[in-house]
């Protein structure tokens, strides 16, 4: 059943409510027939409430409507008398129209005649004064009206012509347009026109018959020597910022070669001239096209000769707003050139210019380092001791990384949403864009870690400490310097270098950071042992071993080598934790294997003493204890590189120190006290340098191997009393 014609539908027209009352009572309990009950009542009164509602806010709405019916009432009748007027006047025209139509009917051809030779003797009176009025106009240089009279003139004649009373008139009149013609012809080759004159004077030769191929190419080249005088105006226009010389040239060189193009179009391309040959057109808009992309491409080549100069020197945002002109400039020039193709464009020489800033840039970053370096070594020469170097290799790695920072913020101007153009977009330059990472970012990191190896190198001369800021530099650098900076250029610039198998990954500048940092801190190690074993070289070298007398004390220079390494220590310990416990150690680590003698001092402080020490003269056999000690110590790694820990840094330094030690040993001959000499000094080094290593042992290996060395090496082996060797090294 279709649903309005459904009787138990309260909202059909069709509903019976009998039927549905009746329908209710049988199919409904007592219950449901009440809740029906409410429900029904509950929306009675809602609709009530709802109506009332609505008369009460349309009540003005009602009253208004019943205004406007009355008035419109009152003004139906005003407008039936008014009508009704209307109708008699109207009736009393009609009929004066048909009186006066009677009255003329008689004349009315006889006026249509004498209208017509009124207007014949018009033109005839414009024809006999035409020779004088062409000259006047032709005099007041008003050369498009006398063009404009006298072709209106030649319908006449082509109509009376041959009229003898009008020849004359019409041999003067074409005497006078062509000499006219030899004055355009004139006008329209001098230099000095504008384009706008050009095109003026190129209509008027058309319009009296010039011939349209010599017309059209002498148009062109006329432009061309115009246009070629706005050039050489502009490249004298070097005082000027970028932003006027690009507006000087928008106003004047692009207005009047688009001036030039769309008259030319206009005149020669979209017209067809029968009189010519069916390639004219064509023939006129390739030679148009090349009019235009040879002078588009002077000029572009000027402005990009003007970025060239102005990149590094002027303001870049500046730069960009007047090459934003000029894009857009030359996108509503390519709308007006319809069927032209401008083959060369602005997004060349804006991604050319961001090239060369970055390449500014690039040399800027790099004289920005060079200059950081500076101070660093000037600091270090002018304050040679209480300098910070924690706060050198800080102000250092920020200087460069801020630097870098705001290098990447400067070349962020290209990618501005505001611009015309979007470098991006093309192949060329989402390259450029890239070229900002790799050419820029990558590249200076990569000649930070080649000049800072330099210094590394074996015939510099850098002094220690700037290789021990340098080291440390790059080791912040490849810890989270690299990682950050590649990050953010990455992020500034929307570029995926983790999908990309041609972008550097940070893993490699990483690890060229970190071999460059070992490098400098191998350098280090090798610049502080070398100049510790040459005080304990000069030292050997220069005593007499053979005429000592009995010991008595420890030498200067092994007091000198403990203080050097105390104040290594002291720098290393405020640029690196060593493994375990910073700063000195306090306590010996024991060695069961070791035979050890404790002093009669206090218990808290046990001294170690070599191998070498603990044998008494009665148990020295030199050949055959050197040998059996050889025989099963391992082999030293003197020139290995160091880890980036203290101790490991300080122990590099004493095992080279240490070893020169020995080699001298080895070639020179003691006697007794000389032996026993050496023997004093190797216990005073034994007592001392264990608090700057966090393994001894091999310290230990080495002394002994001194002392073995120069048992070897003695005329008389007699070693001195354990004891003594104690008392001398204590008194110190």
């Amino acid at each position: 059943m279709d649903e309005k014609e459904n009787p138990f539908d309260m909202d059909s027209p069709s509903f019976d409510a009998d039927r549905y009352l009746e329908k209710l009572l049988k199919e409904c309990s007592l219950k449901q027939i009440m809740d029906t009950e409410a429900a029904v009542v509950k929306d009675t009164q809602t609709l009530h409430s709802d109506m009332q509602t609505l008369v009460y806010e349309n009540y003005n709405k009602f009253i208004s409507a019943t205004d406007t019916i009355r008035k419109m009432k009152d003004d139906f009748k005003q407008m039936e008398t008014d009508v009704n007027l209307l109708m008699n006047k109207m009736q009393s025209i009609t009929t004066f129209s048909e009186q006066i139509t009677g009255t003329l009917q008689g004349t009315r051809s006889q006026l249509c005649r004498l209208s017509e030779k009124h207007s014949l003797l018009k033109r005839l009176q414009f024809l006999s004064t035409l020779p004088a009025k062409l000259k006047a106009l032709i005099e007041e240089q008003n050369y498009a009206q006398a063009v404009q009279d006298y072709l209106h003139a030649q319908k006449v004649f082509a109509q009376y012509g041959r009229q003898p009373s009008f020849d004359g008139i019409k041999r003067d009149c074409d005497a006078i347009m062509e000499e006219l013609k030899e004055r355009l012809r004139l006008d329209f080759q001098s230099a000095g026109n504008t384009a706008q004159s050009l095109t003026e004077i190129g209509e008027l030769l058309l319009q009296l018959d010039e011939k349209t191929s010599d017309l059209a190419s002498e148009m062109l080249r006329c432009a061309s020597k115009r246009l070629h005088e706005q050039i050489v105006m502009l490249q004298d226009q070097t005082e000027r910022d970028m932003l006027e010389f690009v507006d000087m040239g928008i106003d004047g060189f692009l207005n009047d070669l688009a001036l030039v193009v769309t008259s030319y179009f206009d005149m020669f391309v979209a017209k067809h001239y029968e009189q010519e040959r069916d390639d004219f057109q064509e023939n006129a808009l390739n030679a148009l096209n090349v009019f235009l992309n040879e002078n588009i491409d002077k000029y572009l080549t000027l402005v990009q000769d003007r970025v060239e100069s102005d990149i590094g020197y002027g303001d870049t945002q500046v730069m960009l707003r007047a090459l934003d002109r000029l894009h857009r400039r030359l996108q509503a020039m390519r709308n007006i050139c319809r069927g032209l193709q401008v083959q060369r464009n602005t997004l060349d020489i804006i991604i050319g210019a961001a090239h060369q800033l970055c390449d500014a840039h690039g040399k800027s970053l790099k004289d920005h380092f060079a200059d950081s370096l500076s101070a660093v070594r000037l600091s270090l020469v002018s304050a040679k001791s209480d300098v910070n170097l924690s706060e050198l290799i800080s102000n250092l790695y920020v200087a460069m990384v801020e630097k870098i920072k705001g290098v990447l913020q400067d070349l962020m101007i290209f990618l501005r949403t505001d611009w015309s153009f979007n470098i991006k977009a093309e192949n060329k330059g989402a390259l450029c864009v890239e070229g900002i990472r790799e050419h820029l970012l990558i590249g200076f990191l990569r000649h930070i870690s080649k000049v800072m190896s330099g210094f590394a190198d074996v015939s510099s001369s850098s002094p220690p400490n700037l290789l021990l800021v340098l080291s440390k530099t790059c080791l912040e650098l490849e810890q989270q310097g690299v990682h950050m900076l590649i990050a953010l250029v990455d992020d500034l610039y929307e570029i995926d270098s983790e999908n990309s198998a041609t972008l550097t990954h940070e893993t490699e500048i990483c690890a060229e950071m970190r071999e460059t940092a070992q490098s400098l801190l191998d350098s280090y190690v090798r610049l502080q042992g070398t100049n510790i074993s040459q005080m304990l070289r000069k030292s050997v070298e220069t005593r007499d071993w053979l005429n000592c007398l009995e010991p008595r004390s420890v030498r200067a220079v092994m007091k000198r080598v403990v203080e050097e390494l105390g104040s290594i220590e002291t720098v290393l310990a405020s640029l690196y934790e060593s493994a375990g416990n910073t700063g000195f150690r306090t306590t010996a680590s024991s060695d069961s294997s070791r035979k050890t003698y404790f002093s009669n001092f206090n218990a808290s402080k046990p001294q170690y003493r070599s191998n070498w020490s603990n044998y008494t003269p009665s148990q020295l056999e030199s050949s055959y204890v050197s040998n059996i000690h050889r025989l099963f110590s391992e082999r030293v790694d003197i020139f290995t590189s160091v880890e980036f820990t203290k101790a490991s840094i300080v122990m590099g330094i004493i095992k080279i120190g240490l070893k020169t030690l020995l080699e001298c040993v080895r070639l020179r001959t003691f006697s007794k006290f000389g032996l026993q000499q050496i023997q004093v000094d190797a216990h005073y080094l034994q007592m001392n340098l264990w608090r700057f290593v966090s393994d001894e042992n091999l310290v230990n290996f080495l002394l002994d191997e001194i002392l073995g060395s120069a048992v070897h090496r003695c005329l008389e082996s007699v070693l001195m009393e354990p004891n003594a060797v104690e008392i001398i090294c204590e008194r110190g």
